[in-house]
């Protein structure tokens, strides 16, 4: 019988994973690299796994125990076509759950309780719960969606630098400083563009919320169009008696001045992220497998 979880938050930055009992206790963690399903198929995979690996043998378990576990892998884009079900069939958990990144982030973020949440790291997303009822929205993926995501501000941050070299638009100091790195060569930063996954395009989402925060008419606009764009979405999934709105991710923080009064005034602190959101969920579905078994 399994007696242990995995709950793994496969993001698009890189893959977490803990293991726990039967409880719900901790007992070890681990890292690897991103889980870009959409774009990277084959290297998520194998990052999914390594960080569950991780976590038994900081746990001090055999790294081979891994197909004994029942698991919850949380990933962008497993509800795009038979993305899920490759991954499900692919990993060598006993008992493996695939399931959208939005869901962890829910659970954990509200536990099994009501609301709205939205998740803004490398992608972004958002689900909610009303009256026990799920309903999840984006997570469409960097090429398409992902609004407001680390990787679409860094997009829009070389886009519209190149269109400041360009003249066509006015420029900035974070522009400027967007050049200075490919030394004034727009032929360097397309060249990047055409080559960089969706990691590569977040790291520059801290610059963006620096230089607003100091003025920086650019950045001021591209951070504007992202909270617009949270806005929309969550006026999407709220209801008149929605208690909370959760932000969740590495963004999250950054977001809440910018968002809406009507907004702002529903945040609550999450009770927990999404990692813990895939350990609950994994822990849940451990307790049903060993109800049955019984």
């Amino acid at each position: 019988m399994t007696e242990l979880a995995i709950g793994i938050d496969g993001g698009g930055s890189g893959c977490r994973a803990a293991v726990a009992d039967g409880r719900g206790n901790v007992l070890g963690r681990g890292k690897a690299g991103p889980a870009n399903i959409l774009s990277d198929l084959d290297n998520s995979l194998l990052n999914i796994v390594e960080s569950a690996r991780e976590a038994l043998r900081d746990a001090g378990l055999p790294a081979e125990t891994v197909s004994k576990v029942s698991a919850v892998v949380g990933v962008a884009g497993a509800n795009v076509g038979d993305y899920g079900t490759r991954i499900d069939r692919a990993l060598p958990f006993a008992d493996g759950h695939v399931v959208t990144d939005a869901l962890i982030a829910l659970q954990g973020a509200l536990g099994d309780s009501d609301g709205v949440i939205g998740a803004f790291g490398t992608g972004s997303v958002y689900n909610a719960r009303r009256d026990g009822k799920l309903r999840g929205i984006g997570g469409w993926g960097f090429v398409v969606g992902d609004q407001a995501s680390g990787a679409r501000l860094g997009r829009d941050l070389l886009e519209k630098s190149l269109l400041a070299y360009d003249k066509v638009r006015p420029s900035s100091p974070l522009t400027a400083r967007l050049m200075s790195e490919y030394g004034g060569n727009p032929e360097r930063v397309v060249e990047f563009a055409h080559t960089a996954k969706p990691k590569d395009f977040a790291r520059y989402a801290p610059l963006v919320f620096e230089y607003a925060a100091q003025d920086d008419e650019i950045a001021i606009a591209i951070v504007k169009d992202a909270a617009a764009a949270i806005g929309e979405n969550l006026d999407t999934l709220l209801w008149p008696q929605c208690p909370a709105i959760c932000l969740l991710g590495g963004l999250a923080k950054a977001y809440g001045p910018w968002l809406a009064e009507r907004h702002r005034a529903l945040l609550a602190e999450p009770k927990g992220d999404v990692l813990q959101g895939a350990i609950d969920l994994a822990v849940k579905f451990l307790q049903e497998r060993q109800k049955g078994a019984a």
